[in-house]
């Protein structure tokens, strides 16, 4: 506060210090005053004022740190043991799925209202190579007089926060299900919003990568994953990054994709299986990683799903294009009209298509695009077929199954599509891609 009467001029000692006395009166009062008048106030921060940092990861791509993850899909899929298997990386370093070094090797944290600790937690994060020592599992809490009761994840979260403060290398923590953090409705945006907030909170105060898990709403099949997660849409919301998993019940293959990412690609995904094995004498499920998968989780997924109606058709249809393309490339223009013709929608030969790993090239300006089976598509071959070439910024001619020359020329969108002119679809091809060649 400003003091005006500094300036006044003062020539008597007694009312020099009259008015001293006074400015400390005044000035001792309105500290008084403004302390009773404390109340909440909003801050803010000039974004100059801001330091800007990147994002830190547990696993690139896939599990941040300091955010909220989902990892949610159907019963069988083993949400569990896969979380757990990303839990014992943590504690002892090493690679993630995808090739990938964990150098961010810490602490974790389990809570589980489903599983048992002793014949099941443990088990499996023996099976998988875990570090228990730097595996801690929330097993209750404490009352006012010591007493143990039930961990509620709804209500306890201020007390975990205490625990995460006290160990300092926390790198993930685990809650399943995540549902188990909402005290009110789950289905209610307003209510998991209000509950999970503190858990994000933490999350981000202490770096802590939260992986809750979730499951898919029942009758979801075929719809947007990120959309199957059961409960409210805030969940998903909240979450920068859901994961999904899926199984293919004819072969027990499964996989996970990426569903969701507001701060990563939001595609790709890798398979997996889950096997027996005895550690100590005791039997647990563990992970065991397979092959990265491209696409989006929705076309994953639904490879993954198909029921016996669905396997069928996309086997015929498997079937029905290697015919096709067995004697060499042909235009998807001539494809789409003999699909057609068969009964088969241009979806399912786009999907048959990534089943059999066909090649597709854009052939020129108004030819446009051309499949081959590449197991049929040899360079010996290609050189007796000048159709098959295509041509490289020094006017070299490509082989088709090199791809250089698709990498170094832009034909750019032909105006005479291939699906949307000379071709009158039938009722069968209805929900088929607008331009949608390959």
């Amino acid at each position: 506060m400003t003091d005006h009467l500094a300036d006044f001029a003062l020539d008597d000692e007694l009312e020099a210090s009259r008015i001293a006395a006074a400015r400390s009166a005044f000035f001792a009062h309105t500290r008084g005053v403004n302390d009773a008048k404390a109340r909440p106030a909003v801050t803010i921060s000039r974004a100059s004022d801001i330091v800007p940092e990147a994002i830190r990861w547990l696993w690139p791509d896939w599990l941040p740190e300091g955010k909220l993850t989902l990892l949610a899909g159907s019963p069988g899929t083993g949400k569990t043991t896969l979380a757990l298997s990303l839990a014992a990386t943590v504690t002892r370093g090493g690679a993630w799925p995808d090739g990938t070094a964990c150098n961010r090797a810490g602490d974790v944290l389990v809570w589980s209202g489903e599983d048992n600790p002793a014949d099941t937690i443990v088990p499996r994060l023996m099976a998988a190579g875990a570090d228990l020592d730097r595996v801690h599992i929330i097993t209750g809490r404490t009352d006012e007089d010591g007493e143990l009761l039930p961990f509620d994840p709804a209500a306890d979260m201020p007390l975990l926060s205490e625990r995460l403060a006290d160990m300092g290398d926390a790198r993930l923590l685990i809650l399943d299900p995540i549902v188990s953090a909402v005290s009110g409705d789950a289905h209610r945006v307003n209510d998991v919003r209000r509950n999970l907030q503190s858990l994000v909170d933490m999350a981000g105060t202490y770096r802590c990568c939260v992986l809750g898990i979730s499951h898919f709403a029942k009758g979801t099949k075929g719809s947007s994953p990120a959309e199957r997660v059961i409960g409210s849409q805030a969940f998903v919301a909240l979450a920068r990054v859901v994961l999904v998993a899926g199984k293919d019940e004819a072969a027990e293959r499964r996989i996970l994709a990426r569903a969701k990412s507001n701060i990563a690609p939001d595609d790709g995904g890798v398979s997996y299986s889950l096997e027996l094995t005895e550690t100590h004498g005791i039997q647990a499920s563990r992970i065991v990683w397979g092959a990265l998968i491209d696409g989006s989780a929705r076309d994953i997924l639904g490879d993954v799903e198909q029921d016996d109606e669905e396997r069928t058709g996309l086997d015929d249809a498997c079937e029905f294009l290697t015919g096709l393309l067995s004697d060499g490339p042909v235009r998807t223009k001539i494809l789409k009209s003999d699909a057609d013709g068969a009964g088969f929608n241009w979806k399912m030969m786009q999907r048959a298509a990534t089943k059999l790993d066909v090649q597709k090239r854009k052939i020129g300006m108004k030819e446009g695009w051309e499949w081959a089976l590449a197991k049929e598509t040899a360079p010996e071959e290609d050189t007796k077929n000048p159709a098959l070439y295509t041509v490289s910024p020094s006017v070299i001619h490509v082989p088709f199954v090199s791809g250089k020359g698709l990498r170094a020329v832009d034909f750019g969108d032909s105006p005479e599509g291939d699906i949307t002119k000379g071709v009158s679809p039938s009722g069968n091809s209805s929900d088929s891609d607008a331009g949608g060649d390959v």
